[in-house]
């Protein structure tokens, strides 16, 4: 059972119109992002901000640099799920949302966590049961590189991966 949660004030907007909604699965007290509107590959969904960069990474948090990590504003951005097969991209250079796959009205907006981790702080074992589900999550430090070839990354974790590539 899924529950509309109408926050006119944490909704995101372009041009005054709402494009995204949060929805909670009262069954799993899980909350996730939904389009409520389609998206095309490259529009942008929404742009944010933060006000506090943190040392430590939680669950919650975006890593932007070295031991730096972040709570995105709009908050309601906290509620992008994980997916191997990811539709949106949280570009940190441009600070904005952005879709990556064609996103349907009413289809959840999911990214792949380690394109902006690089140790994720609580590793899971994925559950997307797509056809690209990689197992294990645990940042993109631990992905082999079929699997980055896969995915877009954050420029922050480009230079991690190009990094670990060299010897650094």
């Amino acid at each position: 059972m899924l529950k509309y949660i109408d926050r006119s004030n944490d909704s995101l907007t372009l041009n005054n119109k709402r494009n995204t909604e949060v929805r909670v699965d009262l069954v799993h007290d899980n909350r996730s992002l939904y389009a409520t509107k389609a998206f095309e590959v490259n529009e942008l969904i929404s742009y944010f901000n933060w006000e506090v960069v943190f040392k430590n990474p939680s669950y919650l948090t975006i890593q932007i640099g070295e031991n730096q990590h972040v709570e995105l504003l709009p908050k309601q951005l906290e509620c992008v799920n994980h997916s191997c097969s990811p539709n949106a991209f949280f570009d940190t250079t441009n600070k904005c949302l952005v879709c990556i796959e064609a996103i349907s009205e009413g289809e959840e907006i999911k990214f792949f966590y380690p394109s902006s981790e690089w140790e994720m702080e609580q590793a899971f074992e994925c559950r997307c049961n797509t056809s690209k589900c990689i197992g294990s999550i645990k940042g993109a430090k631990y992905l082999n590189e079929e699997q980055r070839q896969l995915y877009r990354f954050t420029d922050f974790i480009q230079l991690k991966m190009a990094e670990s590539k060299h010897g650094f």
